[in-house]
């Protein structure tokens, strides 16, 4: 079943003075339980079409139809965790914010600090988590508002590169155990290949959808074994060679 489409969808930015076009004629869709990445060269839309799928922006032309406008839930590229509210408090803000913070769905987000191993941590504050942590207790604030559709904006470009291995791996489990969707944004390559079920690859600015790479990747469950896969290395040289206009 689809839960995203994006039909022939572009975006013009306007000032006085120029326009700016953003996104040209994308057309792409995700399907229930898949993880999908958006790769594409730098400046060249990545996050706004990230705006434009949670409706911060509209686009100017073409449709946008997703399973649940009120069931998106969107990662940003730093945690974002206020350093003055409880790892718990963090937690259930998105509740707040969507009214939603009732003694059940409170319950719900107590279950996810347990499962997920920050129970005994709930009432630390921020700075006193590990980098790996507070992602993990970022993505539990999402899954709390029990969201169809996880947004991910380069969710670990924050992270030192062995710490980056290990959250992705972490992240990923818990995305698969919650039965989630993602489409993830990222600039790296190898993320992509890691993580994702399909790869979209984009053009230059304005953005549109020059591939769709199927990794082939699903039956390995873990990112760090999918990079150890003999198809990894192929892959990348592939989609590098995409990325930077060759022909492959």
């Amino acid at each position: 079943m689809k839960i995203l489409e994006l039909q022939d969808v572009s975006k013009i930015f306007y000032t006085k003075t120029q326009q700016t076009t953003a996104v040209s004629h994308l057309s792409f869709e995700v399907n229930e339980g898949e993880f999908v990445a958006l790769i594409g060269p730098s400046g060249c839309g990545k996050t706004t079409i990230l705006s434009l799928i949670c409706r911060l922006i509209a686009p100017t032309s073409g449709r946008i139809v997703t399973k649940n406008d009120n069931a998106i839930g969107y990662m940003l590229q730093r945690d974002q965790l206020f350093e003055w509210r409880t790892i718990e408090k963090n937690v259930t803000l998105g509740l707040e914010v969507m009214r939603k913070n009732n003694a059940e769905n409170r319950n719900k987000a107590c279950e996810l600090l347990k499962k997920y191993g920050l129970w005994e941590f709930r009432k630390h504050y921020p700075q006193q988590l590990s980098g790996g942590m507070r992602q993990r207790a970022a993505l539990i604030r999402t899954l709390a508002t029990d969201p169809d559709l996880l947004l991910l904006d380069e969710p670990f470009s924050a992270l030192d590169f062995q710490t980056r291995l290990e959250v992705c791996d972490d992240v990923y489990s818990i995305i698969k155990k919650e039965n989630k969707t993602a489409l993830l944004v990222t600039h790296d390559i190898s993320e992509a290949i890691s993580l994702a079920d399909r790869i979209v690859v984009l053009t230059s600015r304005p953005a549109t959808v020059l591939t769709i790479h199927v990794t082939g990747l699903s039956n390995i469950d873990s990112p760090l074994k999918r990079r150890q896969s003999p198809k990894f290395s192929k892959q990348f040289e592939l989609l590098h060679k995409y990325l930077h206009g060759e022909n492959p």
